[in-house]
């Protein structure tokens, strides 16, 4: 039975009508008939089994049979990744792959080395189109939930904000904390905050900004990581260390 995320107002009285990118998904590539059985995850922790009764020109609705709460509880810390925008598609990647980690949270920031700027009227269909990548990615990787994507301002939004238990941010040019000793040093935390800088990586005032908002920069020692792939090797460490991996 194939399964797929749907926002919850997609869902009333006891069907789902679903419109838009998520119909054309179901309706054009898998093909969904009348008749077929799916099961529906709204993304909060609910999951619905149903079966489709009418593919139209543009809606496709789901009568629904059954309701149940999904019990895939995230184990360890709830991680939120604060990325600094990159170029191209990059953070398509980011934003399937630290999903499929099982971060709570992404956040894309303009850093003051980001290429990318987004325009003012843009951010709400970026973010809407970021939060439908990382729904796909929860849905292929079985997650009962998917991340929360929102938009930052910038580097001093970001710490303004912050109130997560530890505090990363990623920092080349950190020469006296390594990510292995600040780990050890460090009881398990409810929640951790990493932020990542773009290609260019962070200016060293925006390292200083965060430091003292009680943000530590570690340094991930010898290895050079693209912006792409830093995030993803930090989180899936943590994970390890505290959350579900291995």
């Amino acid at each position: 039975m194939r399964r797929f995320f749907v926002p919850p107002e997609f869902i009333a009285d006891g069907r789902a009508v679903i419109t838009g990118d998520l119909f054309r998904h179901m309706a054009k590539v898998v093909r969904l008939k009348s008749g077929d059985h799916v099961l529906l995850a709204d993304g909060t922790g609910n999951e619905f089994s149903g079966v489709v009764r009418e593919v139209e020109r543009e809606r496709l609705v789901v009568t629904l049979e059954e309701r149940s709460a999904v019990k895939r509880t995230p184990v360890g810390p709830a991680i939120s990744i604060y990325q600094g925008l990159p170029k191209g598609d990059k953070l398509d990647l980011i934003l399937q792959k630290t999903t499929e980690l099982g971060v709570a949270e992404i956040i894309p920031f303009p850093a003051a080395r980001s290429v990318p700027r987004i325009r003012k009227g843009e951010e709400t269909d970026k973010v809407a189109r970021w939060q439908r990548i990382a729904r796909e990615a929860a849905r292929q990787s079985g997650r009962a939930a998917a991340p929360t994507v929102r938009l930052a301002g910038g580097m001093a939004e970001i710490v303004r904000d912050a109130r997560q238990s530890l505090k990363l941010i990623l920092w080349e040019e950190e020469e006296l904390n390594g990510l292995r000793e600040t780990l050890a040093r460090s009881e398990t935390p409810e929640s951790i905050a990493v932020i990542v800088g773009p290609e260019g990586g962070l200016t060293a005032e925006e390292a200083a900004l965060a430091k003292e908002s009680g943000f530590i920069p570690v340094s991930l020692g010898r290895r050079i990581l693209r912006t792409e792939t830093a995030g993803l090797a930090v989180i899936a460490i943590l994970q390890f260390i505290w959350g579900d991996v291995g």
